[in-house]
């Protein structure tokens, strides 16, 4: 019988402290149910929004994980054994499952998908092909409605979904604000994604740099919520879009953050403000992708990987993360 490692939510997390909350146990792998799939992971997906599903709330877009389940996030690796004819053995397919060496999943319910294998860096279908580059199209062009010239804000520019909005705004023509933490990032914002201004948030008054945008910014993809979102919105444009992706700012916390202190602001400059999140358009990934391909080929979409080797240090991995640690997108190796 095949040994499976797998991280298991024992209590919720407070803070930051999740090895008090999470522990890595052993079980041997039994049968696989009717209809289910099992993956050899490969590769887990460290990502910001999971870190409500180990919080007591019942109000965010997806039920909290029960005390005691294995913790789920996104996963890459092979079919090892399918009992689904859509899924043969050996391919290559990305889906919500266990962090866990084998995972487990009924593919409708893990949004499982076979992959392209002719992509050099399968790493990519994380990256410049996957659900934070989805998020990024979708939330720059269907949701800010980003028009060329206009102006673009972006926070957590540096991190995985932020550094691909930028990306996704100058492609289609933006001029790109990236708000960030710390001078190597902005060096990165600068040199290596093409922003035409980067802030950061750490060592520069935001409001005060934003307020010399000539015109004001006419749409800001947000990952952060709580101060930035302040700072933002005196310095919109009339009738500026706010896509809001994310809200990390808050996600230490089992309370909600309180609402933006310059709230008057949304009317004041005819703002329209929309929350989305992945489960809204999960279904149009094949949409999306024949243009983020032709994108990440041609050099213009591309994302920077932080990768942490072993299972055992998917924790280390995971603090890192939502400390902002990282630039680009960080991602466990597991096998």
């Amino acid at each position: 019988m095949t040994t499976n490692r797998f991280w298991q939510l024992d209590r919720h997390p407070e803070g930051s402290d999740f090895a008090a909350a999470l522990s890595l146990r052993e079980e041997r792998l039994g049968p696989l149910g009717e209809g289910q799939v099992r993956i050899r992971t490969l590769w887990l997906s460290m990502d910001a929004g999971t870190r409500m599903w180990m919080s007591p709330r019942t109000d965010g877009y997806q039920p909290p994980l029960p005390l005691g389940s294995k913790m789920i996030g996104l996963c890459l690796g092979r079919v090892t054994e399918s009992r689904d004819p859509r899924f043969a053995e050996g391919a290559l397919v990305r889906g919500f499952g266990q962090w866990a060496d084998y995972a487990d999943v009924v593919p409708d319910l893990a949004g499982l998908e076979a992959l392209d294998e002719t992509v050099s860096d399968p790493r990519q279908h994380f990256g410049a092909l996957g659900m934070n580059a989805w998020t990024a199209y979708v939330g720059v062009k269907e949701v800010a409605l980003v028009k060329p010239g206009e102006w673009l804000a972006v926070s957590a520019a540096a991190g995985a979904t932020g550094s691909m909005a930028c990306q996704v705004g100058r492609n289609l023509g933006a001029r790109v604000i990236g708000i960030a933490g710390g001078a190597e990032k902005c060096r990165y914002l600068r040199e290596e994604i093409g922003v035409d201004l980067a802030i950061d948030y750490r060592g520069e008054d935001v409001a005060a740099v934003l307020a010399s945008v000539e015109g004001g910014v006419n749409a800001y993809f947000d990952n952060v919520g709580g101060p930035l979102l302040d700072a933002m919105l005196p310095n919109m444009a009339h009738y500026g879009r706010i896509a809001i992706c994310g809200l990390v700012a808050s996600y230490d916390g089992d309370r909600p953050m309180p609402g933006p202190a310059r709230f008057d602001q949304i009317l004041m400059r005819r703002l329209r403000v929309e929350g989305f999140f992945i489960p809204d358009f999960l279904e149009r990934g094949a949409e999306f992708l024949p243009q983020l391909r032709a994108w990440h080929d041609a050099g213009r979409l591309a994302v920077r990987l932080d990768e942490f080797a072993g299972i055992e240090r998917t924790l280390d991995a995971y603090a890192h993360m939502l400390s902002g640690g990282n630039i680009g997108k960080v991602v466990v190796k597991v096998g």
